[in-house]
This record gives C-alpha cells, structure tokens and sequence, in this order.
C-alpha cells in the first residue's frame, strides 16, 4: 500500500449537515489523521459537493493531511430552481454569507476548531471565497482559487489578508485577464498567479488537474504550519 493509501485510511471521512439560518446544508468532512489544517470549498456556478473535479482535489489535500470540506453552497430546492433561473450562482454576497456560515460552523465545531482555515475556490466560488476571506481576516490563513472569476469580488480584493494562490489554464484567455488584474488588487503579503500551459477554464486536459492540486496541496501546507515553525526557518535563512 502506498503512503497516500494509507494517509486515506487514516481518513475520517463523515457526511454533516450545517444549520444556517433555516437552511440545510449537506456537506462531506474529511479529517485525515495529524491535519494542522481545513480547506473549505466553495464551488462554481452550477456545481456542487459531488463535483468530481473538486472530489479530486479533495482526495488529493487529503492525501497530504490537509483536512477537507465539501459542502454543498444551495439549499436542494435553491439548486433545482437555479438550474432554471441561474440567479443564485452569481450572486457572490449571497454565497459569501453562506460561506461565512460554514466557516463559523467549522470554528465551533470540537472536531475542527483547532484547525487552521482555508478556502479552495472554483469559478464563481472562488469569488465568494475571496469575499469571505476579505471579511475574516484573521481567521482564514490561505485562499486557492482555480478558473476563478476573482472579478467578481472586486470590492472585497483589497482586504484579502490570506496568502492568495490564483490557478488559471492557459488558454482560458479572458479568465486570465481577470486574474492578472485581481493579483494587481490584492493587497495581501503574499499573492501569486500560476498559468498552466494547455489548460481550459475547467481544467479537463490530461495531467491539468493533478497539478492544479499539487499546487494547492503546497500553499495550503505552507500556509497552516505554525506561525513558530515558519519564523524558525525565515531566520535560519537569514
């Protein structure tokens, strides 16, 4: 069995439910076995907990200890009735809040409170993700955003305090421009935009998604190591 086997046999994976306000959310956690962090998703128009994508993704943070939760952004009767009307997948305050929700949930609850919180963001998600990081500023340490549509949390771009990582495929052309614009806006300490080569906007080209991931799977690494760790080794460089 290969290291990766077994950190997901350490996995305790469980389906929850979030109470927000009336609504039920339905989410999966995932705790591996020694996590010093949680990534919460948020993902894009039209998708869900069961996106296969952000599935991968997940497994793949899993795999490096890295705590996961897929929740689901809608409500089941908010998401049949925005199959037809789209009006709730773009409505970034909308989501945000709902990820906001999720996040207080997270902070409460005694299985992950301890944890350090990040968001992965897809699409529009990342958008959202972007406006709850803005909003909880120090509580969220790290943001990945993958074919983000940051321009959409455009008012919320400078007061992003966690690290930013913006994932974007090489020939989604307008997204990229997009991306390039929010990196100008971000005000955060660190901040970064990865292009990949041959990409579309959801990253379906063979090897594309594997590196979006490794790519998350290090920013979320580095960014929720102890603030004590990550002062030692600045120091031993200097």
């Amino acid at each position: 069995m290969s290291s990766s086997q077994n950190v997901q046999a350490d996995t305790d994976k469980h389906e929850v439910v979030i109470d927000l306000e009336g609504a039920r959310l339905e989410g999966t956690l995932a705790l591996p076995e020694g996590a010093q962090g949680l990534a919460i998703f948020a993902h894009g128009s039209g998708s869900s907990r069961h996106s296969p994508r952000n599935r991968f993704v997940a497994e793949v943070l899993q795999s490096h200890r890295i705590g996961t939760l897929l929740f689901d952004l809608l409500t089941s009767k908010e998401e049949s009735i925005d199959q037809f009307t789209a009006e709730l997948r773009f409505n970034i305050p909308f989501l945000a809040k709902r990820l906001l929700g999720a996040t207080e949930w997270v902070i409460k609850s005694p299985e992950t409170e301890h944890l350090k919180i990040g968001y992965f963001g897809a699409s529009t998600g990342a958008a959202a993700a972007l406006v709850a990081a803005a909003d909880l500023p120090g509580v969220t340490s790290a943001v990945v955003s993958r074919g983000g549509r940051p321009d959409l949390a455009a008012g919320a771009l400078e007061s992003v305090r966690a690290a930013t990582l913006l994932i974007v495929g090489g020939n989604d052309e307008p997204v990229i421009t997009m991306n390039r614009q929010a990196l100008e806006r971000l005000q955060c300490r660190e901040k970064k935009l990865v292009i990949i080569p041959g990409a579309t906007h959801l990253f379906e080209e063979r090897g594309t998604l594997e590196k979006v991931a490794r790519l998350a799977a290090g920013w979320f690494i580095r960014h929720f190591q102890p603030v004590a760790i990550l002062q030692a080794r600045a120091t031993s460089r200097n």
